[in-house]
Formats: C-alpha cells, sequence, structure tokens
C-alpha cells in the first residue's frame, strides 16, 4: 500500500516522511520571508513593519484553514490505513465539499471585519493603511489557501509529502519573481507582496489539483463521493472544527500579543517581524514533525496498532529536542548577520537588533516545549481527539493574554516578548498530560472487538 505507515521500524518510515514535508514548510516560509525581505529594502523600514503587523492575522487565517481541512482528511488517513479505499475516497469527497464551505464563510468574514480589527489591534498610524492595503488582499485569496491546504492534507494522509513539497518548491519561485516584479517594477508597495503571496499559492493549489486528478486514485471522488453522507461529514466537522477552534485560540492570544507589541512604535514591530520571519523557517521542523505523526498515528489508529503509535511518540520526541537545542542556538547566534537581511543599508539597526536580541533569547530558551506541543497536539488529533487538543490553546489563550496585559500595564518590553514562551510552556504541561490520557482510551478503543 504506497504511503503506508502501519509497518516496519517507526524511526526511518517517520523520517522520510517528514524530510519533504519539512523542506516544502521551509520553502513556504522563506517566500514568505521574501516579502519582508524585498518590502524591508525596497520599500522601507514602515512597510516592512506594516506587514509584520498583520502575521497574528495570517496565522489566524491560516490556523483555521489549516485546522478545518487537516481535520477534514483525518478520516482520510483513518480510512487509508484500514484499507477501505471507498471509505478514503468518499472521506475525500465530503472533505472537498466542506472546504467549499470554509472558503466562502472565511473570505466574508474577514473581508468585513479587517479594518475594526487592525484598529483594535493599536497598528500604529504610520503603518495603518499599508497594513491593510497587504492584508485585504490576503482576504481575497482565500480559495488559494484554504485549496491548497486541503488538497496537501489530503495527499499527506496517504502517505505522500514528496508532492506538497515540489508544488511549494515551485511555488517559491514564482513568489520571488512576483515579488521582484510587483514590487519593485511595477511598484505596488505592500499590496504587490500580498499579490505575489496569493497567486503563489494559487500555483501551490492547482499543482496539487492536477497530480491527483492525474495519479492519486485513493483521493480521486468521483460524483457519488461529493454527495454529504451524515456519518462521514459529521465526523470530519468533529474533528476539524475543534482543530481550528484550536489554531484560532492560539492565534487570538498572538493578536492579543501583537497589539502589546504595537504600543512600543513601529521599530519594535519591525524587530518582531524580522524575528517572526527566521523563526517561522526554524521551527519547521518542529511543525513537519507533527504533520508527520498526525498521519502516522491516523493510520496506525485505523490499523488498531496503539503500541506502535507510543513507539513513534518516544522516537519523535527525541528528534524533536535535539532539533529544538540546534536551531535556538542557531538563531540565537545568527541574529546579528540575520537582521541585515531585511534592511536596507541606510536604516540604523542598532535599536533594531537591541529589541530583536530580546526576543530572540526569549524565544529560544522555550524551543524544546514548543517542540513537544506539536508530536502530543498531532498525535490526539490523529487519533480522532480534538476537543483536548481545543482545551489547550485555551491554556495559551491564558498564557499570553496574562503576559500581554502585564506588559501593557508596566510597558515592559521583555514582558511582551514573553507572551509566545509562557504559551508555549503552559500549552505542552497540557498536552503532554492529556496525550497519556487519550492513549489509554485509545487501548481501550483497541481491546474491544470490531463489530461487523
Amino acid at each position: 500500500m504506497k504511503g503506508n505507515m502501519t509497518e516496519g521500524k517507526p524511526l526511518p518510515i517517520m523520517l522520510k516522511f517528514m524530510l519533504p514535508l519539512f523542506i516544502g514548510n521551509a520553502f513556504q516560509q522563506v517566500y514568505n520571508a521574501v516579502d519582508s525581505v524585498i518590502v524591508g529594502n525596497y520599500v522601507g523600514a514602515d512597510a516592512l513593519a506594516a506587514v509584520g503587523s498583520t502575521g497574528t492575522i495570517m496565522f489566524l487565517m491560516n490556523g483555521l484553514a489549516m485546522g478545518l481541512t487537516t481535520g477534514f482528511t483525518v478520516l482520510v488517513s483513518q480510512k487509508f490505513g484500514e484499507g477501505d479505499l471507498e471509505g478514503t475516497k468518499k472521506a475525500a469527497g465530503n472533505g472537498a465539499v466542506l472546504s467549499i464551505f470554509v472558503i466562502l464563510v472565511m473570505t466574508l468574514i474577514f473581508s468585513l471585519c479587517m479594518r475594526p480589527l487592525l484598529t483594535a489591534m493599536n497598528t500604529p498610524t504610520n503603518i495603518f493603511e499599508d497594513a491593510y492595503s497587504y492584508i485585504s488582499v490576503i482576504c481575497y485569496g482565500m480559495v488559494c489557501l484554504v485549496g491548497y491546504n486541503f488538497l496537501s492534507s489530503s495527499l499527506r494522509a496517504i502517505g505522500n509529502s514528496r508532492v506538497p513539497l515540489i508544488s511549494l518548491i515551485v511555488s517559491a519561485c514564482m513568489n520571488v519573481v512576483l515579488d521582484l516584479w510587483f514590487i519593485i517594477g511595477l511598484h505596488m508597495g505592500t499590496a504587490g507582496a500580498a499579490w505575489a503571496t496569493v497567486l503563489s499559492q494559487g500555483i501551490s493549489f492547482l499543482f496539487c489539483a492536477i497530480h491527483i486528478m492525474r495519479k492519486e486514485d485513493a483521493i480521486r471522488p468521483s460524483k457519488k463521493h461529493f454527495r454529504l453522507d451524515r456519518r462521514f461529514y459529521l465526523t470530519q466537522l468533529r474533528i476539524g472544527v475543534p482543530m481550528s477552534l484550536q489554531f484560532g485560540i492560539t492565534a487570538s492570544g498572538t493578536i492579543i500579543m501583537q497589539a502589546a507589541i504595537n504600543l512600543f512604535g513601529s521599530v519594535p514591530v519591525a524587530a518582531y517581524a524580522a524575528v517572526g520571519k527566521v523563526h517561522n523557517i526554524a521551527s519547521m521542523g518542529m511543525i513537519a514533525m507533527g504533520q508527520t505523526m498526525a498521519t502516522y498515528a491516523g493510520q496506525n489508529f485505523g490499523a488498531r496498532k496503539p503500541e506502535r503509535i507510543r513507539d513513534g511518540v518516544r522516537k519523535a520526541v527525541l528528534v524533536e529536542i535535539i532539533y529544538a537545542l540546534a536551531t535556538s542556538a542557531i538563531l540565537y547566534f545568527g541574529m546579528p548577520v540575520y537582521i541585515k537581511w531585511f534592511f536596507d543599508a541606510s536604516v540604523d539597526l542598532t535599536p533594531i537588533l537591541s529589541y530583536a536580541n530580546t526576543i530572540v533569547l526569549a524565544w529560544g530558551l522555550f524551543y524544546v516545549p514548543l517542540s513537544l506541543i506539536f508530536i502530543f497536539r498531532n498525535v490526539m488529533q490523529g487519533c480522532g481527539f480534538g476537543l483536548l487538543p481545543m482545551l489547550g490553546g485555551v491554556v495559551e489563550l491564558i498564557a499570553r493574554l496574562i503576559c500581554a496585559v502585564a506588559a501593557m500595564q508596566t510597558m515592559q518590553f521583555v514582558l511582551a516578548a514573553l507572551c509566545d514562551p509562557m504559551a508555549w510552556l503552559a500549552a505542552f504541561l497540557w498536552t503532554m498530560i492529556c496525550y497519556f490520557i487519550v492513549m489509554k482510551k485509545v487501548e481501550k478503543i483497541m481491546a474491544k472487538p470490531l463489530t461487523a
């Protein structure tokens, strides 16, 4: 069976599956960072701050889209693990219909709420219009964002992480070309960077769609599979909605954190934007392992192999700890070099670097708990348990809210920088405890005989 993760030694299988995900995720963050590099160098530091100030809103949109579409495809991986081809097709078809509803609803809501949201986030007046120009274009491209996330999640659900990688490499190259054309050639400013991102996502979406139509029979539904089946779409919503809410709740916390940082002015906002782009690239290995564990757990849950899930988690934890320690060191010691990529040579980097060093030190110290969140959360979701990971998002929100309020009340920037680390630590403790609870439930489920 193609992409089967239910047989063989877990670690080599997981690493083989994870590597394309890591490269693909890194490429995706690289072309997002390219927006900021070109904007910072050719439009200005304020424009970079404008793009950076919308990062948490983009995280919210990406998180909602990824949570729902990944949740819709958990059932795909479970049916695939069972060897149920007809069920796999039906899960893919029902997920596609649900994704269309997601596109319509998200586009409408975000388009209507964007200006009030930027105002509520204390967006500095000197960067407000540039920020709105950027994020409003991203809203218009929701079909590309949701469409790509659903198709790439469907491919990963059947063990194919190679095609999403190739699509992202192509997309990243196109994003660079379009950035240069729109920003430098056509002088479109921040809106040009946004259009480059949207069109690049559209290319990834089309690439995955063409591949599925031509070569992936397991997730190529026929007309009958698109008819909503109550048993399927209720299961997909039961998994997808909590996953989406978990991302949404987490993103709400980052928006509150961004509001706190915005109070300190455009210089720390620009520093936060630059550090955030480098951090996003550095954390891609953690996210890739989490995505791997969702598919691994989903397939082995379908194959009724709980001890294999536990064995995979133990090995994944070791890999993530090593990765987290290495990347935190690289991020901290390399920041004086990385920061130069985002600004024109005429910009005085001394105050920006001071803020950047504060942020990266606060974050790097908590990379280990951050990395382990992705393992525990995705394993639970891969087994179909969405509520406890969602409540983990509430834990993150509370931790960020406490730090953000303290930062705004005392006007201490270090407290604003600690918003994320405190959220990571709280979420790690929650998800680790919940993982052990869920695995006991999984073992009880597996102990029961299959019904006819």
